[in-house]
């Protein structure tokens, strides 16, 4: 019989990550998970091995920046490809802690090349983002279209993406797909595995469920005076379970070429944060209450995928609809009111 493909995954235990942990087991997959819980919980994991009926083959607790751990990591195991989530990711935060974000978010990809290089890995599929595009000219964003990052959080994202570029142009046979992704919300259907964000959310997706539980007072709209048709924020919703696939599919075409490539993964449908506050009313059946309040430094008007290069190149398309984002998200804080129970 042979051996499955086993898969690193740093940053396993965080929302996206703990979500493609699930995808990529029930698709036969081994996978070693990487994360130092600094915003995650070893509780996801435990729900990962609940849903897919099977745990990750080994999860090991660790810094990405720890060259020394890394390097221990792929000693143990025998490693076929590396899907990178481990990063920080909160616009906001960046602002205020943009030494941090470099560090973890561009130091942390620097440490694992030089572990995958130094144990002959060359698969990679590297969690992008679509702040790179900062503010755009138009929507929807295509993968050609500049990229103009105005946050210390997109700028580390959009360094990334031009580090592997450039190692890349310069190491034969090292494949990576930067996948550009909008705003993943939503949950697993079951309702166990969601998104656990440590103190207030900065997302705002938890932040809605938490204030229709009423655990949080009101939402803050950062902003209504954008050039949008209501005036707030319009951001391309995509369900955290159509990232996942996005991911495993990713994996499936790494070897079709050598050299970085780069995907949007989005729905190509823009929702504004109003609308996005009507559509949670619909599904958890309560009133959100929201106020106003200015712009929040680093945010831009619109965020908006062309996802067609993606659907060229791999048949493959988003599947889940606002509707469903909200009602798994809503599912999953009725039945975890307080996150994972430790």
């Amino acid at each position: 019989m042979p051996r499955r493909t086993t898969v690193l995954v740093t940053g396993g235990a965080g929302f996206i990550g703990s979500h493609t942990c699930v995808e990529l087991l029930d698709h036969g997959y081994d996978v070693v998970v990487v994360d130092n819980y600094s915003n995650s919980s070893p509780g996801a994991l435990e729900r990962v091995a609940k849903i897919a009926e099977r745990p990750p083959a080994a999860v090991h607790e660790i810094d990405v920046l720890d060259r020394h751990a890394l390097s221990w990591v792929f000693d143990q195991h025998d490693i076929d490809a590396v899907i990178h989530f481990a990063a920080k990711k909160a616009v906001g935060e960046s602002v205020e802690l943009p030494v941090e974000y470099y560090d973890t978010n561009v130091g942390g990809t620097t440490a694992l090349l030089r572990a995958m290089h130094d144990h002959g890995v060359h698969r990679l599929v590297f969690s992008s983002s679509c702040s790179i595009y900062g503010n755009a000219t138009k929507v929807p964003l295509a993968e050609e279209d500049p990229a103009g990052p105005t946050n210390p959080y997109a700028r580390s994202k959009w360094l990334c993406e031009r580090l592997l570029a450039d190692i890349c142009r310069h190491l034969d046979g090292l494949c990576v797909l930067a996948l550009r992704y909008f705003n993943p919300v939503g949950a697993h259907p079951s309702g166990l595995l969601g998104e656990v964000p440590r103190g207030v959310p900065n997302n705002v997706m938890p932040y809605l469920a938490r204030v229709a539980a009423g655990r949080l007072p009101r939402l803050s709209v950062f902003g209504d005076d954008y050039p949008t048709s209501d005036g707030t924020g319009v951001r391309d919703y995509i369900h955290v379970m159509d990232v996942a696939a996005g991911h495993r599919v990713a994996l499936e075409h790494l070897d079709e070429e050598t050299g970085m490539r780069v995907f949007n993964l989005g729905t190509g449908q823009g929702t504004s944060v109003l609308q996005l506050v009507a559509a949670f009313e619909r599904a958890c059946g309560v009133p959100i209450p929201y106020e106003i309040i200015g712009r929040r430094p680093g945010d831009v008007a619109a965020l908006i995928a062309d996802p067609g290069a993606v659907a060229r190149a791999w048949a493959w398309t988003t599947t889940r609809d606002l509707t469903a984002m909200c009602e798994d998200a809503w599912r999953f804080q009725e039945l975890n009111p307080s996150g994972y129970p430790n």
